[in-house]
């Protein structure tokens, strides 16, 4: 199995995945989606009674219920870094929390204000302050306050969504696209051009030519087109596959690609142990 990065922003990719199977194509995007750890707020508190800010007393109380509030606070991304955390099960804390496991927020803000993802200040170090400043939380109105204590571990998303790393992850055969020299000139296959919905073929000195094999999706719009007559055909090559998929942020695109296949290759390395133990 081969990977070739053909995108590799900081938040999403694209890669071919080569010499493989449909197998293996599917454990890749399951492990994508399910198996990357990430740290996210598992646990709120939250201040109860009056705030004083300076000679105004506040309420601390908001629209919102505060399971609410703390649903959306664990959906924001935090900023992971998996070579300075680990999970709280593996701690040494035993799960109470310590710098190793957990990471600490406070959010303190007063109304007349719309609370923002960015008003979470890490206590320790800033690096770890939220990357998505701009995502509300609560609308407060003149006199109300919010006080909160945000602690955030780390998980994976086979026991919660708020710890999925990757999104949009999906995969297709590799596209296996040709045209008959001898027909690419015939009007009809020409036509192919201008009815490929994905932009896949280009005209150039009067014959149709495979310009963009990667965007085909498919369809068989040209080679139903054609019927009978025939001129173009298209293929999924099922050994190949061209890998799409983004992350909300907590971890880089290349990030959550290195783990996913460093998962891939432990699973690999305990089921070949378990097989010949038997």
């Amino acid at each position: 199995m081969d990977i070739e990065i053909i995108e590799m922003a900081e938040r999403k990719a694209k890669f071919i995945l080569k010499n493989s199977s449909p197998a293996m194509a599917n454990a890749l995007r399951r492990t994508l989606l399910s198996d990357i750890p990430k740290m996210a707020i598992d646990k709120v508190e939250f201040h109860l009674g009056s705030i004083m800010e300076g000679d105004k007393e506040y309420e601390s109380n908001t629209p919102l219920f505060d399971e609410i509030i703390a649903h959306r606070l664990g959906m924001v991304p935090v900023p992971t870094d998996l070579d300075l955390f680990i999970p709280q099960s593996e701690c040494v804390c035993g799960g109470e929390g310590c710098p190793s496991c957990t990471i600490m927020y406070s959010l303190n803000k007063t109304g007349p204000c719309t609370v923002l993802s960015g008003d979470l200040m890490p206590l320790g170090n800033q690096e770890l302050k939220v990357k998505d400043e701009f995502i509300p939380i609560v609308e407060l109105t003149d006199g109300q306050a919010v006080m909160i204590y945000a602690h955030a571990i780390m998980g994976t998303a086979r026991k919660h969504v708020k710890w999925q790393v990757a999104n949009g992850v999906g995969y297709k055969y590799m596209p296996v696209i040709a045209v008959d020299a001898d027909a690419a000139s015939r009007e009809d296959v020409v036509d192919c051009a201008s009815l490929c919905p994905k932009k896949v073929f280009e005209v150039e000195n009067g014959s149709l030519v495979v310009k963009n094999p990667l965007d085909c999706s498919l369809c068989m719009t040209c080679v139903e087109s054609l019927g009978e007559r025939g001129g173009v055909t298209v293929d999924g090559d099922d050994t190949n596959f061209v890998f799409r998929f983004e992350t909300d942020g907590s971890l880089t695109a290349q990030q959550a690609l290195d783990k996913a296949v460093e998962i891939l290759a432990a699973d690999a390395k305990d089921f070949m142990a378990q097989i010949e133990a038997l």
